[in-house]
């Protein structure tokens, strides 16, 4: 078993760095393999709406100058991901929230493979990057790896990191749990439980047209109110 750890933090040894650390000793005690891909000293395009990814159902994003493609790689041979970030005005850094737009929108996400993400703050805008980042996994039927409280360690720097004792506890718990799911879900396949079938995908908004009568164009110019589109009141 494996897996991914994305740092999204342009300090390679910095507090992210230092929360994930925390989180791979556990890891790699319960016998998961890891690897890191350091995210955050790239400079990451943002997804442009194009569709070509899903258009000519490619599996990956048509930008190849930047990891995003690696990623998806390698997600194909890890069973769980985790994220971490800094917290950059109360959000997850720009460059990775630019990689996981292009990495899930791409790939269609990772059904059934748990995902946690962890943010490293000063002093506040945690929770708001936190909420921000575990979108991704919920939207993509990924299982949230749940921890003893937010996923967030505080410090300026490493140092001070290593004195948030809390912290340190929650992400050696992300680790515990993360380690947990994933032996219980392999069991689970030894005893011949799969992942549920998904459902067909509906998509709809929330825009109705008027079955009755079309009232665009109700004017025909500026000053010209077409009267085909009048009530009669």
């Amino acid at each position: 078993m494996k897996v991914l750890l994305l740092n999204g933090s342009p300090h390679p040894e910095g507090c992210t760095a230092r929360a994930l650390k925390e989180i791979i000793t556990v890891l790699e005690a319960e016998g998961i393999e890891t690897e890191v891909l350091q995210v955050g000293i790239h400079t990451v395009r943002g997804c442009k709406g194009c569709g070509m990814c899903r258009k000519n159902k490619l599996g990956k994003c048509i930008f190849g100058d930047d990891p995003v493609n690696v990623a998806i790689a390698k997600m194909a041979e890890c069973d769980g991901l985790i994220v971490g970030s800094p917290v950059h005005f109360a959000s997850a850094a720009g460059d990775i929230t630019s990689f996981l737009d292009r990495m899930f929108y791409a790939s269609g996400g990772f059904a059934h493979k748990p995902g946690a993400a962890i943010v490293s703050c000063r002093r506040a805008g945690s929770t708001a990057a936190l909420e921000q980042l575990n979108k991704y996994f919920m939207i993509s039927n990924m299982p949230l790896v749940p921890s003893a409280y937010w996923n967030m360690v505080h410090g300026n720097t490493p140092e001070e990191v290593e004195h948030d004792e809390e912290g340190l506890m929650v992400m050696r718990t992300v680790g515990r749990n993360m380690a947990w799911m994933l032996k219980s879900i392999e069991a689970g396949k030894a005893a011949g439980l799969t992942p549920p079938a998904p459902e067909k995908k509906v998509r709809t908004n929330f825009i109705r047209l008027p079955k009755e009568k079309n009232f665009a164009p109700y004017f025909t110019s500026y000053n010209k109110v077409n009267k085909e589109y009048q009530d009669e009141d």
